[in-house]
C-alpha cells in the first residue's frame, strides 16, 4: 500500500458554495504540488493508497483510497477525503509566544542507517533554536560515532554524539537529559523521519501556556509495504487523533475514569517533548524501564504520570508529525505485542516503587483499570479496519498476539523487580561529580 500526503489547500474546491473558510475547502492553486508521496516514496500511482489529508497544512485526517488505471491521483484522493471527512473546523490560531531553546535527544543502537534518516530530517527543521543529541546507547561497533563525526562533522554546532554504555533506552534518555542544554527536551527515535514543522509545534505549547510540563505529537506509518505493518496501523497504529487536546490534574477528564494511570492514551515515546526542569525534578526517567531491560517498555508512560503526578498539564498537538517505520516482521510484531503487555505492567510497578503515595489511587482505579486492560487487547479479536478508516473489521488481530500482549502483563511486574537489580545505585546522569 502507497503511502502519501494530500494538502487541499492547494486544489481548486469542485463545487465553491459547499466550501467555506472552517471547511475543508481549499484555496485556488496548482492540483500537481497537493499530493507528495511519504517521506522517501516514490510518486502515488494506481492502486491502494493511505493518505494524511491536510487542511491550511495542518493534519486533519487519515484515509484510505484507490487510484485506478489513468485516473488522476490527486484529484480521486481529494475527492474522497472530501467525501469521507466532511467539513472540519478552521485550524486553532497559530501560539505567539517565543520558542524555547530546544534539545532533541535520538538514542540509538547499531542502526546508522535508519538514524541518518532520522538527522537529515531533523536538521531540516523550521525551529529556530535548537541542538540534537545522540546518544549511543552499549554500541558494539563505531558506525554511530563515525556517523555523527564524519557525516555531520559541518553539523556540529547541532548535532553532539553522547555514548552510554549501559544498555537501556530510559538509561540512555537520561544520558541526553543530561547534555541537553535546551530549556526543552524533545525525543524521538532512530526510525522516524520528522515533518519539517515538527519541532515547532511540538515546542509551541511551553511557550503559550506555563504549566505545560509535557507535549506529545502524532504519529503515522512512513510505509505499509508488509501484512504486519498494515495489521498494526489497521489496530489504531501509534497515532492519539487529530484533535488537540490538554490533560489537567487539577481537571480530570470525565472521559477518562482511569486517568492518569492510562499513560498509553497520551502519546508515544517517538514523539515527545518535557520541559527540562520538571522532567528533571522528577528524576527523569526510570532506568529500569523501556526497551533494552527485563521490563520490555513503559519508559514514557512513568515520564508522562509522574510530570501529571507533579501538577504539570500535558499537550497532546496533531500538529507536531512524525512519520515512523512500523516493524515490518510477525515476529517484530510478535515481540511488539508482548513488549507492550510487559511495558504497561512494568510502568505501573515503577510507579509504586519509585511513588509510593500513589498506590491508593492507584488501588481505587484497579477494578476499572484490569477492564481498561483486558478490553485493549479483547476488542481487536474482531477484526479491526483498513488504516485510516478504523473500525471495518477487514484486518482480524490474530489471538495469538492478544494472549502474548496478555502474558506480557504478568511478567511486567518480575521484568521490571529483575532490571531495577541491575541498574540499583546507578546515579541520575545530571547528579553525577
Amino acid at each position: 500500500m502507497q503511502v502519501a500526503e494530500l494538502d487541499l489547500d492547494a486544489l481548486a474546491p469542485p463545487d465553491p458554495d459547499t466550501t467555506g473558510a472552517a471547511g475543508l475547502g481549499p484555496r485556488p492553486g496548482h492540483g500537481v504540488l497537493a499530493l507528495r508521496p511519504g517521506p522517501g516514496g516514490a510518486p502515488v500511482g494506481p492502486g491502494e493508497v493511505f493518505v494524511l489529508v491536510r487542511h491550511r497544512g495542518r493534519p486533519v485526517g487519515t484515509i484510505t483510497g484507490t487510484v485506478p488505471e489513468g485516473a488522476d491521483p490527486a484529484g480521486t484522493l481529494a475527492a474522497l477525503a472530501r467525501e469521507r471527512l466532511g467539513p472540519v473546523p478552521a485550524p486553532e490560531p497559530e501560539p505567539r509566544g517565543d520558542l524555547p531553546r530546544t534539545s532533541v535527544v535520538v538514542a540509538s543502537r547499531e542502526r546508522a542507517d535508519l538514524l541518518a534518516r532520522a538527522l537529515d530530517s531533523l536538521l531540516a527543521q523550521d525551529h529556530p533554536d535548537f541542538e540534537i543529541v545522540v546518544v549511543d546507547n552499549a554500541p558494539v561497533t563505531d558506525a554511530t560515532r563515525e556517523l555523527v563525526e564524519h557525516k555531520y562533522s559541518d553539523r556540529s554546532d547541532r548535532v553532539r554524539y553522547v555514548h552510554e554504555p549501559v544498555p537501556g533506552l530510559a538509561v540512555a534518555h537520561n544520558r541526553g537529559v543530561a547534555a541537553a542544554d535546551g530549556a526543552v527536551i524533545a525525543f524521538t527515535d532512530d526510525d522516524v523521519v520528522a515533518d519539517p514543522h515538527w519541532l515547532t509545534a511540538l515546542t509551541a505549547p511551553f511557550a503559550d501556556d506555563p504549566r505545560v510540563g509535557c507535549v506529545t505529537g502524532l504519529i503515522l506509518p512512513a510505509r505499509l509495504g508488509t501484512p504486519a505493518q498494515i495489521l498494526l496501523e489497521s489496530h489504531g497504529g501509534f497515532a492519539k487523533g487529530f484533535a488537540p487536546r490538554t490533560y489537567d490534574p487539577a481537571r480530570p477528564p470525565a472521559d477518562e475514569p482511569l486517568f492518569p494511570f492510562t499513560a498509553g492514551r497520551f502519546g508515544s515515546g517517538a514523539n515527545m517533548a518535557f520541559r527540562a526542569g520538571a522532567l528533571r525534578a522528577v528524576g527523569g526517567f526510570d532506568p529500569a524501564t523501556g526497551t533494552g531491560t527485563a521490563a520490555r517498555g513503559g519508559d514514557e508512560l512513568y515520564a508522562f504520570v509522574r510530570i501529571l503526578a507533579d501538577g504539570h498539564r500535558l499537550r497532546y498537538t496533531p500538529d507536531a508529525l512524525v512519520w515512523h517505520h512500523h516493524r515490518e516482521t510477525e515476529r517484530d510484531l510478535r515481540n511488539q505485542a508482548y513488549g507492550y503487555g510487559a511495558g504497561l505492567t512494568a510502568y505501573l510497578t515503577a510507579l509504586v516503587a519509585r511513588r509510593p503515595c500513589l498506590l491508593p489511587a492507584l488501588l481505587a482505579r484497579l477494578p476499572r483499570g484490569l477492564a481498561h486492560a483486558r478490553a485493549t487487547t479483547a476488542h481487536r479479536d474482531g477484526g479491526g479496519g483498513v488504516p485510516g478508516e478504523h473500525g471495518a473489521a477487514s484486518h482480524a488481530w490474530p489471538r495469538s498476539l492478544s494472549r502474548l500482549e496478555r502474558r506480557g502483563m504478568l511478567a511486567g511486574p518480575l521484568g521490571y523487580v529483575r532490571a531495577r537489580r541491575r541498574v540499583r545505585g546507578l546515579p541520575l546522569p545530571w547528579e553525577e561529580r
